[in-house]
């Protein structure tokens, strides 16, 4: 399955639902097929049921759910079932289908609330290039554990959305990640037992103010105001059950103006998910709803390779089975 957050632009406002994507065109919204099918069963309180059961919340759901994927599932069957019953809608017109190629939907990031966003430093021809560039070798600790930093969750944005120029940076720079998505809660997790705690994966964008971030690495704290500002995630999160419910080996490339910059696989972490994920759990909750970033791919960001993204440029970064995340750089905002 393809989950998505859509959003629903309205008179009154914007709404945002949890979806599943079927094809270009057609989201199903799951609690909507939940409350659909509980109001043919002649059900008193459909829509309360279809909340507590399956609620519009990808958050929501994983966080109150103890098997998310098993609900989208059912969810699916609901809606094959639904129209060979021919029962298209709720009775005050809901439909469970939506379409996607109107203006009034678009897509959001597809978590639409994280709980904690740790992102890793797992690629070693990345972490190679930057040491050189500072006349440094690799550290022997970093062979020895798969380290993060913590980044702030609030300036997350989706497909489509513009990338904010902060005024306090001169040099912006892209990160091609593959991001994975906890799906349940988890203490002291066995390495051997780690995918049962893997929702999905989805396109991670780092965004990263260089100038500031080299500032903050030399006093050997952060990074920070280098990278809260903004990250991208989506299109959509693939869930693990399409990749056999094992970790993926995907072909990762960005494109800059329609031309190619970077290319890497996944599969090329010197850490795998199992082993950031016992890591991490080590006498603490990771919880449902928590981000885990790769790191950049090899030659995944402009610092690699001594290019940087520009005011309006495109970028297009694109992971094979998952999607494409398309966005425009924003103009540098003014300092007042």
């Amino acid at each position: 399955m393809k989950i998505v957050t859509y959003l629903h632009h309205h008179n009154l406002g914007v709404v945002k639902r949890l979806g599943i994507l079927l094809d270009d065109q057609t989201i199903l919204d799951p609690n909507f097929a939940y409350a659909c099918d509980a109001e043919r069963e002649g059900k008193f309180n459909p829509r309360e049921r279809a909340d507590h059961h399956c609620p519009p919340s990808l958050h929501r759901l994983l966080t109150l759910q103890e098997n998310p994927l098993e609900i989208l599932k059912v969810a699916c069957g609901l809606n094959i079932f639904l129209q060979k019953v021919g029962t298209y809608a709720m009775k005050d017109g809901t439909k469970y289908l939506i379409d996607l190629s109107t203006n009034k939907i678009s897509l959001d990031s597809p978590l639409d609330k994280i709980e904690t966003f740790r992102d890793f430093f797992a690629h070693e021809k990345h972490v190679e290039i930057g040491f050189k560039k500072r006349g440094e070798k690799i550290p022997e600790a970093w062979y020895e554990i798969p380290a993060y930093y913590k980044g702030a969750t609030a300036g997350f944005i989706g497909h489509e959305a513009e990338i904010p120029w902060p005024s306090y940076t001169d040099v912006l720079d892209y990160e091609l990640e593959l991001g994975m998505i906890v799906g349940l809660d988890g203490f002291n997790i066995k390495e051997k037992e780690a995918h049962k705690y893997i929702f999905g994966f989805t396109i991670l964008n780092d965004i990263s103010a260089r100038d500031i971030q080299r500032k903050e690495m030399q006093i050997r704290l952060g990074p920070a105001k280098g990278k809260d500002f903004c990250s991208i995630l989506g299109p959509v999160i693939t869930t693990i059950d399409e990749f056999e419910s094992a970790e993926p080996n995907l072909l990762m490339t960005a494109k800059v103006n329609g031309i190619e910059w970077s290319r890497g696989n996944s599969g090329d972490s010197h850490f795998s998910w199992a082993q950031m994920l016992a890591h991490v759990s080590q006498d603490e909750w990771v919880k449902a709803g928590d981000l885990f970033g790769s790191g950049t791919v090899g030659t995944g960001c402009g610092l690699e390779l001594d290019k940087w993204i520009q005011p309006g440029d495109i970028l297009e970064l694109e992971i094979e089975n998952i999607g494409k995340l398309v966005n425009r750089v924003g103009k540098k905002q003014i300092k007042y």
